[in-house]
């Protein structure tokens, strides 16, 4: 497998509005809305995504809690011969 680049990093996170006016006030990142409502910030080619504790979306860390983070790496191919993604327990 060969990770191509940084795909996304999530936050779980108590309060978004918060959230969003400290990284967009104080650190000048920009807010973008998409899908069903979902929320995240972005800089440059990164996106961090905002998952709102208790109403989190699919796919999600399996031990949340507000301040826990993941990521996603992109890559060319599947990560396992297997089929099975990473956020199913690996």
């Amino acid at each position: 497998m060969k990770i191509n680049r940084l795909d996304q990093l999530v936050l779980t996170v108590k309060d978004i509005q918060t959230t969003l006016d400290f990284y967009t006030q104080v650190l000048g990142m920009e807010s973008v809305t998409f899908g069903e409502g979902r929320v995240a910030l972005v800089y440059g080619r990164q996106k961090i995504n905002l998952h709102q504790l208790g109403n989190e979306f699919e796919p999600k860390a399996s031990q949340v809690a507000s301040g826990s983070a993941d990521l996603c790496f992109a890559n060319c191919k599947r990560a396992f011969p297997f089929g099975r993604p990473f956020y199913r327990g690996y």
